[in-house]
C-alpha cells in the first residue's frame, strides 16, 4: 500500500488509527492496540501482494527465537554460533530475493556456468526490514537487548510508516515509546504535528517529486542524444527528484509516527546543504550510513587501524552501500565512486577545507550530482555518454519533451515551458539550501492559522492530485 493513494489516506489511516487509540482505552495488561497494530501493518504490507506476508512473518518468528536463545545463554561460543546463523539466514535470504539473478547471470557471461535464473518478485522493503532485524541479532549477542515480548518486536519490525522504506530504526529508539501508558492515548500536541508533517512530505512526493520524474525519463531515455545543457537539467532533475521522493517518503514516516505517538529518528538532514562528502554521508540517509558505521566500519577496524586500512574500510562499506541499493553493477559503480571521494577527501582535507564554501558546495554538489547519474542510468553506455556530454560542451536548445514535463496547465502557451522549468529547479533548489528540513518543523510545530491552513490546503490538493499514483524510488531497495 502507497502512502499516496486514495486507500492509505481516505480509508487505511484514519481507521487504524481510530481502531488503535480506542483499544489503547482497555487497561496496560490487555495490549490489543499493539496487536491491533501489527495485524494492521501485515494488511499495508501485503495489500498489493498478500505472498509477501509469509515471508516477513517467517523472518519476525525466526529473529525472535534467534534473540531469545541468545539472551538465555551466558557462554560467549554458543551465542557467537546463534548470532553467525541468524546472519547467515538474514543475508541468505536477502541473497536468494534481491542477488541470486545478479551473480548468476554473471557467473554464467564470465565462467560459462549455466545457472538458471529464478526471477524473483523482490519483497517490498526487504532490504530495510532485514537490517533492521540484524541490529537486534547482533545487539542480542552482545547482551544491550531487553528480553522483549514477541509482540513487542513483531510491532518493531512490522511499524507501517517505517517498515518499507526506513528509517533502519533500532529496537531502543521503538519499543520503550510503545511501552510509554501515555502514547497509549490520542494526544492532539502529537496528531497536529503529524499531520502537518504528512501533508508536507505528501506535497515533496506527489508534485515536486513526481513532476521531475517525468523529465527525467525523458531524458534517460535519450541519454545518446542529449546536449550538455539537457544533460546538466536532467543530471540535476534527477538530484532532486531522487532528494524529494526519498525525504518525502521519510516525512509521511516522521508525521505517522507522531500521530501514533511515536518519534521516528530523522533520516535526512538537508544533505544537498553539504560542503563534503563525509557531511553528506551525515545528512543523507542517516540510519543507514549508521547501521553500516557501527556494524561494518567499525568491526572492520574503523580509523584505528591505520590510514591504509581505514581507506579500505571505506571503500569496503561505500561498495556494500551500493550493493545495498540494488544488485547491479552501476550501484557498485555509484558506492565505489562516494568511496573513492571519501578517501580523496580524508587524503587532502586540509587543502579543501581551506577553499571557500562555496567553491566547497559547488564541488560536492557536482560530485553527488554525477554519481546520481550511475546510480539512475539504466547500463553503462548510457550513464557514461551522459556525464561525457555534461563536460564536454555541446550546448543546443532543450527539446520540447522535457520542458513540457513542467507547463502549466490550462494550455499555455509551450514557449513559455521552458521558464516555468527553470522557476522549478530555482524554487527546488531553494528549499533544498535555504529552508530548514520538514524532521525541524514537525518537531518545533506550532498550531498556528497559517499552519492549519497551509496542512488542509496541501492535503486537498495533493489528494486531488492522486490521478495517477507512482511508486516511491526507495521501495525498490
Amino acid at each position: 500500500m502507497l502512502f499516496n493513494s486514495y486507500v492509505f489516506i481516505l480509508a487505511f489511516l484514519p481507521v487504524t488509527l481510530i481502531v488503535y487509540f480506542l483499544l489503547g482505552r482497555l487497561p496496560e495488561r490487555i495490549p490489543l492496540n499493539k496487536a491491533f497494530l501489527v495485524i494492521a501493518s501485515f494488511v499495508f504490507y501485503g495489500y498489493n501482494n498478500p505472498s509477501y506476508v509469509p515471508i516477513i512473518a517467517g523472518s519476525i518468528l525466526v529473529n525472535y527465537a534467534l534473540s531469545q536463545g541468545m539472551l538465555r545463554l551466558a557462554s560467549r561460543i554458543p551465542r557467537l554460533l546463534l548470532m553467525l546463523l541468524g546472519i547467515l539466514l538474514n543475508l541468505g535470504v536477502l541473497f536468494i530475493f534481491k542477488y541470486y539473478d545478479f551473480f548468476a547471470e554473471n557467473m554464467n557471461s564470465f565462467l560459462g556456468t549455466h545457472f538458471t535464473l529464478r526471477h524473483l518478485v523482490l519483497p517490498l522493503g526487504i532490504s530495510f526490514f532485514t537490517f533492521q532485524q540484524l541490529s537486534y541479532v547482533i545487539d542480542s549477542y552482545r547482551k544491550t537487548v531487553p528480553p522483549y515480548h514477541l509482540l513487542d518486536y513483531a510491532l518493531f519490525v512490522t511499524f507501517f510508516p517505517q517498515l518499507i522504506a526506513g528509517p533502519i530504526v533500532l529496537h531502543s529508539e521503538i519499543v520503550p515509546q510503545f511501552a510509554d501508558p501515555q502514547n497509549r492515548h490520542f494526544n492532539p500536541d502529537n496528531f497536529a504535528p503529524g499531520l502537518y508533517g504528512f501533508a508536507r512530505g505528501l506535497f515533496k512526493k506527489v508534485v515536486v517529486a513526481d513532476t521531475f520524474a517525468k523529465a527525467v525519463e525523458v531524458g534517460f531515455g535519450a541519454a545518446a542524444s542529449l546536449n550538455t545543457a539537457e544533460a546538466w537539467f536532467i543530471a540535476i532533475g534527477y538530484t532532486l527528484q531522487l532528494y524529494f521522493d526519498f525525504s518525502g517518503y521519510c516525512d509521511m514516516a516522521t508525521g505517522i509516527g507522531k500521530m501514533f505517538n511515536i518519534t521516528i529518528p530523522i533520516n535526512f538532514n538537508s544533505p544537498y546543504k553539504s560542503l563534503n562528502i563525509r557531511e553528506f554521508w551525515q545528512r543523507w540517509h542517516i540510519t543507514l550510513s549508521r547501521f553500516l558505521t557501527n556494524y561494518i566500519y567499525f568491526p572492520l577496524g574503523g580509523s584505528r587501524k591505520g590510514a591504509v586500512r581505514t581507506y579500505i574500510n571505506l571503500l569496503i562499506v561505500f561498495l556494500l552501500s551500493g550493493l545495498w541499493h540494488g544488485a547491479g553493477w552501476l550501484f557498485l559503480l555509484w558506492g565505489l565512486l562516494h568511496g573513492l571521494a571519501s578517501v580523496f577527501y580524508r587524503l587532502f582535507r586540509k587543502q579543501y577545507d581551506s577553499l571557500h564554501p562555496a567553491l566547497q558546495w559547488i564541488i560536492n554538489f557536482t560530485v553527488v550530482t554525477v554519481a546520481w547519474v550511475f546510480f539512475r542510468a539504466v547500463n553503462l553506455a548510457d550513464a557514461l555518454s551522459i556525464v561525457k556530454t555534461m563536460f564536454f560542451m555541446d550546448f543546443g536548445p532543450l527539446r520540447s519533451e522535457i520542458t513540457s514535463a513542467f507547463a502549466l496547465p490550462g494550455g499555455f502557451h509551450p514557449g513559455y515551458n521552458a521558464i516555468y522549468m527553470m522557476v522549478w529547479y530555482v524554487l527546488a533548489l531553494f528549499c533544498c539550501l535555504g529552508l530548514p528540513n520538514n524532521y525541524e518543523k514537525i518537531m518545533k510545530f506550532k498550531p498556528t492559522l497559517a499552519n492549519s491552513l497551509a496542512t488542509v490546503l496541501l492535503l486537498t490538493y495533493c489528494t486531488l492530485c492522486l490521478s495517477s499514483v507512482s511508486v516511491f524510488l526507495y521501495f525498490n531497495f
